[in-house]
């Protein structure tokens, strides 16, 4: 899994960093892009790729860089649920998202809080969280 920003199309408006639901992205400074600051603690729900109104992020989930796919992917999303004004009700159906994303967000938390606690404590046996 890779979340590309292309500094070249980020207008640093951290739309992004806002619609993440678990808090991947870090904001940029003045205009600056934001960070991939948790890769970790992605869902792979694309709602930062979805929300970007420049089309300057990519996540992919296969790929190691974007640069190895054979056709351009920004804006394909935007483009497949309407957001880019190809559909007359581009929200039609994101209401459903909302209990995925929260149980989404509630396992890598966990899985994010487990991790943390491996490199704070050489005692810490994975059996306790099971």
């Amino acid at each position: 899994m890779t979340i590309d920003i292309l500094e070249e199309r980020c207008t640093g408006c951290n739309t992004c960093v806002v619609a993440c639901p678990d808090h991947v992205l870090d904001m940029g400074q003045e205009e600056q892009a934001p960070t991939v600051a948790r890769p970790d603690q992605c869902q792979i729900c694309f709602m930062c790729e979805v929300y970007c109104p420049h089309d300057a992020l990519y996540v992919g989930v296969d790929a190691v860089r974007r640069d190895e796919l054979s056709h351009d992917p920004l804006g394909q999303i935007r483009h497949d649920y309407g957001w880019d004004g190809a559909s007359a009700d581009p929200l039609r159906n994101f209401w459903r998202l909302g209990p995925l994303l929260r149980e989404g967000v509630e396992i890598s938390s966990e899985r994010y809080a487990r991790q943390k606690k491996r490199h704070e404590d050489p005692l810490f046996s994975e059996a306790k969280f099971s």
